[in-house]
This record gives C-alpha cells, sequence and structure tokens, in this order.
C-alpha cells in the first residue's frame, strides 16, 4: 500500500508527524519540568506537561495556512497514544473512549488557554498555575522557572521555520 501512496503522492501521515510527536513527548518529559519546575511527576502531570508543550506546538503551527493538515496529523497521533497509554495501564475498552474523549475535552481547554498566554497576552502563570499545576499554586522558583522556560520554548517555536517544527526540529526550552 505504501507504494501505492507513494506513487499517487499521497503521504503517510504517521511518517510525516512522527518526529514531531516524539520531540514533543522528549520535552514534555524533560526531568526539569518536574524537579525544576515543580510540575507533579505522575501520570496526570506527565500528561499535563505534555499536553502544555503539544498546545505550543499546535499554536505555533496554526499561524500558517500550509500546515492545517499536519496539526490534524498531530492530533491524530496524539489520540492514538492516549488510547495506547490508557490501554497500557489497564483501562477497558468500554472507558477508553470516554477517558479519551475527557482528554481531548481537556487539551481544547489548554489549547485556549496557552494561546490567550502565548499570543494575546492573557497571564502565563495563570495558565499554567490553571492547567500544568491544576491549581494548586506550585513554589514561586518553580512557577517562575516554568513560566520562563515555557515562554522560551514558544519564542523558539516561533522563530523556526513551519518546515523545522514539521521536522521535530524543535528546540528544547530550557537554554
Amino acid at each position: 500500500m505504501s507504494f501505492l501512496n507513494a506513487l499517487l503522492g499521497r503521504k503517510n501521515a504517521n511518517r510525516v508527524m512522527q518526529p514531531l510527536y516524539d520531540s514533543i513527548i522528549a520535552e514534555g518529559r524533560r526531568i526539569d519540568w518536574y524537579e525544576k519546575g515543580g510540575v507533579p511527576d505522575t501520570l496526570d502531570g506527565r500528561f499535563d506537561m505534555i499536553a502544555a508543550v503539544l498546545c505550543a506546538v499546535l499554536i505555533r503551527l496554526d499561524q500558517t495556512e500550509e500546515a492545517k493538515q499536519e496539526i490534524a496529523w498531530l492530533t491524530e497521533l496524539f489520540v492514538t497514544d492516549m488510547e495506547g497509554q490508557l490501554r497500557q495501564i489497564g483501562i477497558g475498552d468500554l472507558i477508553v473512549g470516554k477517558r479519551v474523549g475527557e482528554m481531548m475535552g481537556a487539551l481544547g481547554g489548554r489549547l485556549g488557554a496557552y494561546r490567550g498566554a502565548l499570543t494575546e497576552n492573557a497571564s502565563l502563570d495563570e495558565a499554567l498555575t490553571r492547567n500544568l499545576y491544576r491549581g494548586e499554586i506550585p513554589e514561586p522558583a518553580a512557577l517562575q522557572f516554568t513560566t520562563k522556560n515555557f515562554a522560551h520554548f514558544y519564542d523558539r517555536l516561533s522563530a523556526a521555520t513551519t518546515s523545522q517544527v514539521i521536522a521535530g526540529d524543535i528546540a528544547e526550552a530550557t537554554p
């Protein structure tokens, strides 16, 4: 089938977007977010951090018309991965769909909050506290670290070309 796709000019969504998705996961799992930034090192905390990084990438890609298909593909990879993660931790078939739906709703809410903070001058501290720390006010130094480095990460995404971002060439948040 891949031969026919290549012959007909169709792109394999997983092949195109997997390097970017892998980079998002790697950034979201970087230990500094948890040790220096005080992000809870739990299943929920890791989901929240990966969702934050994914949101920053989606916001950056949404700034260009040429990346609409890639945004859809990236979101599909996220859904597929989250479904697999839920199954791996033992969530049964009857509940997986509901949980994935909840995760997508949470991602949509976070996307709006982070878009406001990164592009519309809303408070990044408030968006991170509500969505990354789930309303628990972190230590001031931890929040300062996370706010500074998350904003730096987004600034570096914004400076990169769309092709670089899609290729997964996203810089680590900490300099």
